[in-house]
């Protein structure tokens, strides 16, 4: 058994793996991707403000704009190589600095009010880049199509001492004309008034750096503008908070009270309890929270009518915290369990009977066994067995929370993080999301296994 687990944990990475990139494909081939978000956002305030813009597709952006969010997504790569970029495999280029070499007839000087003096002895053949996120001033000088050298530039020195910013990391790289409006025709599909003579070629600077999933970093939420994984470490309490509250009560209340159903079957107690918790399966838990809103939050202002804490929270005492939290739970707590309660229920009771109608039960209480013995000791364990094989999953539904509930009560919880990710879309918080969902629900089924196996004796995993 310990061999048959330990395959199944290996599996583990594969199985996420399969999944995200499955996902991380289907992204990328999928209309709304956020570079056309922002073409789209770009082109309306543009036709509303007058404006002009830079023509074809890019709307008001620029094309360096429309790059910047390329590599931002990713989109500037192939899929696989934009998939192992986003699991921290294959570096990206950060702090990203570019210039054009213009031809010696359009070179400009930098003026000494600038700089203090002046860097550039070649325009042709040199420009200056200032370094983004220090602003430090580079020259890169190009001869032959390639870049010579790029250095710091220091007006104290002569320009053969400046030394090199490749001892800092820095990377550097030329582009031709023919190589940018490749990449122009690649990103409009074909369809451009553009020409290779509207480019020149340029000089790149970039630091790499191998930062994605297996590093910790999921990205930037192109709709919050946040890193992902803060996104969802926010989320997460509320989620595990609501998820524990309604796994204890659910499991609290249903399985005792499916045992007292099974022993006094068919009496009123039984038969009354059964209409009420079918009653509250038949209502959605979305729609009783609607309707607890309407008439115990609006009509009757009993209870708090959205969010999980007042205005005021941060200000109260301890006590007053804890009786603000509980007076804005009761609500959609009441609307997370209703539904799981018949369900829990009934299959606690049907177990119950069936095996308190067994021989081995009989056989039990005919030797002097007490029937509260019989029932706990014997018929309850084996009645628990098909409960515990969804056990596991409790932890996927303790962390993914219910949509439509956050939705009715606004609370920000992790399903509600879930559906603005879709709809956004937004690919990274989607990745990021997905990749602790599916982790926890694989995690969830080997979890479930493992008690099956601990309940159930009788089961060999081989």
């Amino acid at each position: 058994m310990k061999v048959y687990f330990l395959r199944r944990l290996l599996l583990v990475p594969l199985t996420v793996l399969g999944v995200t990139f499955l996902v991380f494909a289907i992204t990328r081939v999928m209309p709304g991707s956020p570079l056309e978000r922002e073409l789209q956002a770009a082109a309306a305030g543009t036709s509303e403000g007058g404006g002009g813009g830079s023509g074809g597709k890019s709307g008001a952006l620029s094309e360096e704009q429309v790059e910047a969010f390329e590599r931002e997504y990713l989109y500037d790569k192939p899929v696989v190589l934009a998939y192992m970029t986003w699991l921290g495999l294959y570096p990206r280029e950060r702090l990203y600095s570019e210039a054009e070499f213009k031809p010696a007839t359009q070179g400009d000087q930098v003026s000494e009010e600038t700089v203090g003096t002046n860097f550039i002895q070649d325009p042709d053949k040199q420009v200056l880049i200032s370094l983004a996120g220090t602003g430090r001033p580079v020259v890169v000088q190009k001869e032959g199509g390639k870049i010579e050298w790029a250095r710091y530039a220091d007006s104290s020195k002569a320009m053969s001492e400046w030394e090199d910013i490749a001892k800092d990391g820095w990377q550097y790289r030329y582009e031709t004309a023919a190589e940018r409006f490749e990449t122009h025709l690649e990103r409009e599909k074909g369809e451009t008034n553009r020409t290779v003579e509207n480019y020149l070629p340029r000089a790149v600077l970039f630091k790499s750096r191998t930062s994605g999933l297996l590093q910790g970093d999921m990205g930037k939420s192109s709709v919050f503008g946040e890193p992902v994984w803060d996104l969802i470490k926010s989320r997460m309490p509320v989620a595990l908070y609501f998820g524990i509250l309604t796994t204890i009560l659910t499991y609290g209340i249903c399985l005792p009270l499916g045992i007292v159903k099974a022993i006094k079957h068919r009496t009123m107690l039984d038969n009354l309890s059964s209409v009420l918790i079918f009653v509250g399966y038949a209502v959605p838990g979305f729609a009783l929270g609607a309707l607890l809103l309407v008439y115990l939050g609006a009509t009757i202002p009993i209870f708090p009518m959205v969010g999980l804490t007042s205005q005021d929270f941060e200000s109260m005492s301890t006590f007053g915290k804890i009786k603000d939290l509980a007076w804005h739970t009761v609500l959609p707590l009441l609307s997370y369990v209703v539904g799981s309660f018949a369900f829990m229920t009934m299959m606690m009771k049907n177990n119950l009977m069936d095996n308190l109608a067994a021989d081995y039960v009989r056989t039990a209480v005919s030797k002097g066994v007490s029937f509260n013995r019989a029932v706990f000791r014997h018929a309850f364990r084996n009645s628990f067995i098909p409960i515990a094989t969804s056990l596991g999953s409790l932890i996927t539904m303790i962390v993914s929370g219910s949509l439509l509930i956050e939705t009715v009560f606004d609370i920000q919880g992790f399903g509600l993080l879930q559906f603005r990710a879709i709809t956004g879309p937004d690919q990274m918080l989607i990745m990021g999301t997905l990749t602790i969902a599916s982790f926890l629900m694989i995690m969830g089924n080997i979890l479930s296994d493992i008690i099956v196996a601990l309940i159930d004796p009788r089961v060999k995993f081989q």
